[in-house]
């Protein structure tokens, strides 16, 4: 009695050779992990920098009817964060802002009208504290000259920074998510585009017509072998970044697991920019035209080497959505702050409705031949 023809076994024989050539293709190993491995060694040997952006608060009660309070609000450089609490403490305990601001008026026969006291983290980048106390010296120095030439100082900075406990935030912890985001982006646009334009062109495709397998399952199965590679990447890169450079991974192995889902999510997402591409494009040499259009904006503007904080008013609302923006945000929340899945809603919804948009995309251009 001949048996049934299996599906499922041949989709996952499809999957064992596509993955073997996966692997035995240099510049896919290369670009996938070698290139973003460069720039997350040159980052984690730089130092424990973290964001550039220098963002305080003022405390409550802090005296505002002051000059210096004003020049400070007007400094571009400086961003005040107007959240209060319990929401404050949260950020300053994780690093979003460098430190909070009490400036208190003093007595009449005191050496300064005013003192201020800074309270920092450990999660506080030490070098954007020390920029803020530059900073701050050269605005108490301008309004002396301007405003206070007959007194010795408008106001003393107490050298001594109150810290509370927080994380230790390095660099790392900033550039690894988006590099793993920007690998995966990267092998799901190019890697699919370009496998699925040469199954066409070399007519692979149609031979496996006169299998008895479906065609969603010949998908399926090439589909399977870059996912599997590119979890493999996945893994390889947080390893490396949490034992050769402390990347932060607050709950372990929780952690870990989380971040491979997020990672599965937009794996998925990025690999049917790159259906779409392989549709669209005329030629092997329209392709990388057509990927980079999708990959460099994401690269440039979703946050991958500087917080989008950083980036001009204007200029923000597009970074936001980029879904590359959604998956670096949601990472680095995860990995660092310890939210989890069920936290980070707001970004996986945005992920959802993009996987959502670009699949239907896909299905309407995809061709066989």
């Amino acid at each position: 009695m001949n048996k049934a023809y299996s599906q499922f076994q041949a989709m996952m024989a499809i999957t064992k050779a596509s993955l073997r050539s996966i692997f035995r293709s240099p510049s896919a190993v290369i670009f996938s992990i070698a290139f973003p491995m460069i720039f997350i060694l040159v980052f984690g040997f730089i130092g424990s920098g973290g964001k550039l952006s220098v963002n305080i608060a003022f405390a409550n009660g802090s005296d505002t009817a002051n000059p210096i309070y004003q020049s400070l609000k007007n400094i571009s450089g400086i961003k005040v964060s107007e959240k209060k609490g319990d929401r404050l403490k949260e950020d300053l305990e994780k690093g979003r802002i460098t430190a909070i601001l009490n400036i208190v008026a003093q007595p009449t026969n005191s050496a300064a009208p005013y003192s201020i006291q800074l309270t920092s983290s450990e999660a506080a980048n030490p070098q954007n504290i020390q920029v803020l106390q530059s900073i701050l010296n050269a605005v108490i120095s301008g309004i002396n000259q301007q405003q206070f030439p007959s007194t010795p100082t408008i106001a003393t900075i107490n050298k001594e920074v109150k810290k509370v406990p927080g994380r230790v935030y390095r660099t790392i912890d900033f550039i690894l998510p988006g590099q793993l985001g920007f690998s995966l982006l990267s092998a799901g646009v190019f890697g699919v585009a370009f496998l699925f334009f040469n199954l066409r062109q070399q007519l692979v495709l149609k031979r496996f017509y006169a299998t008895p397998i479906k065609r969603s399952y010949i998908v399926l199965g090439e589909a399977l072998s870059r996912v599997i590679f590119q979890m493999i990447t996945a893994v390889i890169i947080i390893l490396v970044g949490h034992y050769a450079f402390h990347f932060t991974l607050v709950n372990g192995l929780v952690t870990f697991a989380e971040i491979m889902v997020l990672s599965f999510v937009a794996l998925i997402l990025f690999m049917g920019f790159g259906f779409i591409v392989s549709s669209v494009a005329k030629s092997e040499s329209t392709i990388p035209p057509f990927a980079n259009l999708i990959t460099l904006p994401q690269f440039l503007l979703a946050g991958t080497f500087f917080s989008i904080d950083n980036f001009p008013t204007w200029l923000q609302p597009i970074s936001r959505i980029l879904p590359l923006t959604h998956f670096n945000n949601a990472m680095r929340n995860i990995a660092f702050e310890g939210a989890s899945l069920l936290d980070c809603t707001l970004e996986l919804g945005v992920l959802g409705i993009w996987i959502v948009v670009v699949y239907i995309v896909a299905f309407k251009t995809f061709k066989w031949e």
